[in-house]
């Protein structure tokens, strides 16, 4: 065997977090941000080695331990997808808070556990709930999130002129009522809901120039959501579908997704930092999120948005590479 990595994997409302374990070689790097840098420049082959087939597939979704760089962070992670690596994952985050505590990383403390994870976008605090020593339900304090730019016209080479509101989550994310496309994200597609988002990505990424006022690392556009258009505060789960990276589909109601709706809903008005409002993804997983602190990001009015949800273990794995294997470094066929 000329290749062997160990993995554990969990999901979060059916996302999947593949969370490497060992085999992986040393990465270099000052900061997190040289850290994911040096992966996507020299490691980018063991990505496709565990995100794509034969051991993955195209929406897979994985995660490297890394050593952090804050003295406050009790683990530091860098994400990684279909097309390259990410800033920020809330189900990533909520999965590794479950399993910092299982692994022994952090010692279980009833009712509630706090863990600190440095991720490329800064560091998240998280609050894992405890009950007889085992690790439940888990929320996150998002970073500082922000409304980009609101009411955006941009023009899309299938459905013409639509309007887009653009907001950081810990990644960027452009958010459209799925109904400007005749779709619903409940009954419609997915074929057809990936096709309309996948036209908004593009759109907005030649279109509209994204900046953030921490790192020009942080700004290019992670995806688009699409909605059910139920931004007004109302005890109904509201439902949306976030298709990231190159046409990945979000299992789960994606928190830094969530953490972006939530930003744009107090942005306009629509939600207090009292409420509490519940997201639904395609498999009708439920995250909930609220305002936890009104805040600055730079010259943007911003707030830090809790969310929370469950993760549950799936799989153990050791991945090998045989020296004869011609195709088994990664490929995807769609």
């Amino acid at each position: 065997m000329s290749l062997a990595i160990r993995t554990i994997d969990m999901h979060t409302g059916g996302e999947p977090v593949r969370i490497i374990t060992g085999g992986y070689p040393d990465i270099l790097g000052e900061t997190i941000l040289d850290k994911r840098r040096y992966v996507r420049d020299n490691l980018d082959h063991l990505r496709r080695f565990l995100i794509y087939e034969p051991r993955g597939h195209h929406d897979m979704y994985g995660v490297i331990p890394i050593e952090p760089d804050l003295p406050s962070a009790d683990i530091a992670v860098l994400f990684m997808h279909n097309q390259g690596y990410s800033t920020m994952c809330g189900h990533a985050v909520i999965a590794l808070g479950r399993y910092v505590i299982d692994q022994g990383l952090v010692k279980a403390v009833e009712p509630e556990t706090k863990v600190v994870i440095q991720c490329p976008c800064g560091p998240v605090t998280v609050n894992v709930r405890v009950t007889n020593n085992k690790p439940g339900t888990v929320r996150f304090e998002s970073v500082p999130a922000f409304a980009f730019a609101r009411d955006t016209i941009v023009k899309t080479e299938i459905y013409g002129p639509v309007t887009v509101d653009i907001a950081y989550g810990g990644a960027f994310y452009a958010v459209v009522p799925a109904n400007q496309f005749g779709l619903d994200v409940r009954t419609s597609r997915i074929s057809d809901l990936i096709d309309a988002a996948s036209s908004v990505t593009s759109a907005v990424k030649a279109q509209v120039p994204l900046s953030h006022p921490d790192d020009d690392d942080l700004a290019f556009l992670y995806g688009t959501i699409l909605t059910d258009g139920e931004d007004a505060f109302t005890h109904r789960p509201t439902a949306n579908i976030c298709v990231f990276a190159d046409a990945q589909v979000d299992r789960s109601p994606t928190g830094s997704g969530v953490t972006a709706r939530v930003a744009l809903q107090h942005r306009r008005g629509l939600i207090t930092q009292e409420q509490v409002r519940t997201f639904e993804s395609v498999t009708g997983a439920l995250f909930t999120g609220r305002v936890a602190t009104i805040t600055n990001c730079g010259h943007f009015p911003a707030v830090t948005v809790e969310v929370s949800g469950k993760a549950h273990y799936a799989a153990e794995s050791t991945f090998h590479l045989e020296n004869d294997d011609k195709i088994g470094m990664g490929f995807l066929i769609r």
